[in-house]
């Protein structure tokens, strides 16, 4: 492959993984027009009451004493919550975000926060994910922002995140407690695949007019591998791949795994196109025993999130029907 050609794909696996954590499609869309004046909104209330609101309702001198967390993406705002920790600031999405910050200050999408509110809230942290590591961070720099990226490409990584929060802002306790859900499911999990044949499986994950492949080192590549699959893209540095359709077929999975993101419908009716359009998949085994999965975008993001033992649970009945 020349360099133009490894660049172009690199080009794309950023735009898809940028709409992907920025939430594109209708709903995200509409969520961002009311989240632009929403930012503005809520910087000016930060700017008329003298401080961040973190959704607690502390006084001032409470509040001053307090770590000043701004969380750049749902998975981390949720995970917050679960730990009781205090935010000065939120990601603007069209997802619902935990009661708890209602009132907090929307700093913008996931993939592009805006900065000048980022600052104005003066935070002591500011969390964001490995997965937009490469894109954010010299934004950050360039800003003056430090910035903290957790590795949530795994419940593993997931777990010492947790663990990691936990300790630094004295909520050992919930941490422990939060892990040890999912250690259970971990166990839960290699005991019902015991046994049984191990399942190749193909995982594409769309936005509206692109789909790549994702590999073991993947959120849902590593929900397959617990779950005791055997992911076709193997040995791999990378979370995703662009597709290869006579690779792939080569490899000729047992189950298809379609992760539809952004506009789900209109992804899956894309896929749906592509399977019916590209005759090299009626060849694949999954596709004539009928194993193609469209899976539920509330379960399986791109990166780890709360819901990962429920996402789990549902891998399996996939795997192992």
């Amino acid at each position: 492959m020349n360099k133009r050609n490894r660049r172009s794909i690199a080009a794309l696996i950023v735009l898809i993984v940028a709409l992907i954590l920025a939430g594109c499609g209708k709903g995200s869309a509409d969520g961002g027009d009311a989240g632009a004046s929403g930012t503005a909104e809520t910087a000016s209330a930060y700017a008329s009451s003298g401080g961040p609101a973190d959704g607690t309702g502390a006084s001032d001198a409470a509040q001053a004493q307090q770590p000043r967390i701004v969380s750049t993406t749902v998975a981390i705002t949720q995970i917050a919550d679960a730990l009781g920790l205090p935010l000065a600031g939120i990601p603007t999405s069209a997802k619902q975000l935990p009661a708890r910050y209602a009132d907090v200050t929307k700093i913008g999408n996931p993939m592009s926060p805006d900065m000048e509110v980022v600052k104005m809230l003066k935070p002591t942290a500011v969390l964001s994910v490995t997965t937009l590591e490469y894109d954010l961070k010299p934004k950050f720099e360039a800003a003056g922002v430090q910035a903290e990226f957790l590795d949530l490409t795994s419940i593993g990584h997931m777990q010492q995140a947790i663990a990691e929060l936990g300790a630094k802002y004295g909520r050992e306790s919930e941490a422990a407690s939060l892990n040890a859900r999912y250690d259970a499911k971990i166990i839960e999990a290699a005991a019902f695949a015991a046994g049984k044949p191990s399942p190749k499986v193909l995982i594409l994950m769309g936005v509206p007019g692109s789909y790549l492949v994702a590999t073991e080192r993947s959120y849902i590549g590593d929900l397959v591998r617990i779950a005791g699959g055997v992911n076709v893209a193997q040995g791999e540095k990378v979370e995703y791949l662009a597709s290869n359709t006579e690779y792939l077929h080569s490899a000729n999975p047992d189950v298809i795994l379609r992760a539809a993101h952004g506009m789900p419908d209109e992804v899956v009716k894309m896929f749906d196109q592509e399977f019916k359009k590209n005759d090299i998949w009626k060849h694949f085994d999954a596709v004539k025993n009928g194993r193609v999965y469209d899976l539920e975008e509330s379960l399986f993001g791109t990166t780890a999130s709360l819901g990962a033992d429920d996402a789990l649970s549902r891998l399996l009945e996939l795997l192992y029907p």
